[in-house]
């Protein structure tokens, strides 16, 4: 793959701005989570089709998080919803109540469980069919150390669905099984949590993501590095990457020119590069060497990107930031799309 010769080969301009976003294993419908609390699908097949809305009894706040299972499209939000969606006649077909506080992330086993982790500081795992809860678990405390009410914003799960991954506000991995939701590991990434004692007596920064690699033996943790002003995010963007077994750190990547958080973060197949991205007030996608933390190759995006699909295969990506959703190909041709916003 040449990661220099990546460049958008599709945009949408929208109104919202964009959290998260699932593609079919077909590869030719997008679903994307936006800041008006609706869900809206995109055909890939057609790109220059209006997008459609999913039905109005659905989230009331931000939609932070969607999965794939066949014909149903699972949604998380700010509401504190789980919402089940018929993607055939866009429509809901379950509305759970799951969480105490804003839920981040969620994902999907290969064998039909659900995991999503909320600001209740709870890993809670859902039949993906019934959706009843099957369990509730945590090793993330409720409080900062300033005594601040803490956020789980990050949930991971191994290309084999046996193990789990949430990371939370003040730098804390808790790796667990996920079958028995015993904790296996841990890792601590302190330097992604910025506290300002003086000015405003306030925290930032966080891990916002995780991702095993391919083999499941390490992890990589994505964030943001010390602050200087709290009020922004001008931090540098960091990757922390770590043995797994051992929790020795292999290495950590900063990036101060391409400041902000690290939201998304995919290995390749052969385990041997990632692919970061997210932002400040603009975004960037960069790729990095595994074994050396070189960075091979980085691309500035007008908005601040949330969402990332990589498919290595085809070499298409797709991005959902601040009021655009985009199309990456490696040296496709430039195409520029406005669409109007429907209701």
């Amino acid at each position: 793959m040449n990661f220099s010769a990546l460049e958008v080969s599709k945009e949408w301009h929208l109104q919202e701005i964009l959290f998260c976003l699932a593609i079919n294993p077909n590869n030719d419908q997008l679903w994307f989570g936006s800041s008006d609390s609706k869900i809206y699908q995109q055909s890939l097949s057609n790109e220059d089709s209006e997008r459609i809305s999913y039905g109005e009894s659905g989230h009331s706040s931000y939609v932070t998080g969607m999965v794939i299972a066949g014909d149903t499209l699972i949604s998380c939000g700010y509401d504190k919803k789980l919402i089940w969606w018929d993607t055939n006649s866009h429509e809901p077909i379950r509305n759970i109540a799951a969480h105490d506080k804003w839920i981040r992330r969620i994902c999907v086993t290969p064998d039909g469980r659900l995991f999503s982790v909320g600001d209740d500081m709870q890993c809670r795992v859902w039949d993906l069919k019934s959706g009843d809860l099957i369990a509730s678990f945590s090793d993330h405390a409720a409080t900062t150390p300033h005594h601040f009410p803490s956020m789980l914003y990050a949930l991971a799960l191994s290309d084999d669905g046996s193990s789990l991954a949430t990371g939370d506000r003040v730098g804390h991995v808790a790796i667990w099984d996920s079958h028995s939701f015993e904790k296996r590991a841990e890792i601590k990434t302190p330097d992604l949590y910025t506290w300002d004692p003086k000015q405003r007596r306030h925290s930032i920064g966080g891990i916002r993501c995780l991702s095993f690699s391919p083999d499941g033996t390490k992890m990589a943790v994505g964030g943001m590095g010390k602050v200087g002003n709290i009020d922004h995010l001008d931090g540098a963007s960091r990757i922390e990457i770590f043995e797994i077994g051992t929790g020795e750190r292999l290495q950590m990547i900063e990036d101060a020119k391409h400041k902000g958080l690290v939201e998304q973060l995919r290995w390749s197949p052969d385990g041997k590069f990632i692919v970061s991205a997210g932002g400040d007030h603009k975004g960037f996608i960069a790729f990095h060497e595994t074994e050396t933390g070189k960075q091979v190759h980085v691309v500035e995006h007008s908005g601040h990107i949330h969402g990332l699909h990589v498919n290595f295969q085809t070499e298409t990506m797709f991005t959902a930031a601040h009021q655009r959703l985009a199309k990456w190909s490696f040296g496709q041709p430039k195409e520029t799309a406005e669409t109007t916003p429907t209701s």
